[in-house]
């Protein structure tokens, strides 16, 4: 069975080639524009891992992990944020993210991450 990972960014290149790459590796994917559309999404899809962005419109990553948690369904399920933000590494592990990738993303690294957190993988 393949774990399923939703990729929670804004930008939809960016999305897009995340979505892409974890497709080619087996995973099955979903995506979301936001904080709020990823939070709605997990909420019904109940990923494996969840990949955020830190800095989006409407809901960003930091409030999304806050609002993650008022959810008992979802709450334990392992976030990886992927971020530009120059301390995208400190706010992701004080917002309670198992990890943090920078951007530009080394691929090889986000794919071990995925695969460590993925109980399915």
């Amino acid at each position: 069975m393949s774990a399923t990972v939703l990729v929670v960014e804004d930008d939809e290149d960016s999305r897009n080639v995340l979505l892409l790459l974890l497709a080619n590796e087996g995973y099955k994917v979903a995506g979301a524009r936001n904080g709020l559309e990823g939070l709605q999404q997990a909420r019904v899809l109940h990923p494996d891992v969840i990949l955020l962005d830190l800095h989006m419109p409407v809901m960003d990553g930091v409030s999304f992990k806050r609002n993650q948690a008022r959810y008992p369904e979802i709450a334990s399920i392992p976030v990886i944020c992927v971020s530009a933000l120059h301390n995208a590494t400190v706010i992701a592990r004080e917002a309670g993210a198992v990890d943090c990738v920078t951007k530009p993303v080394d691929f090889d690294h986000l794919l071990q991450l995925v695969s460590t957190n993925s109980p399915t993988a």
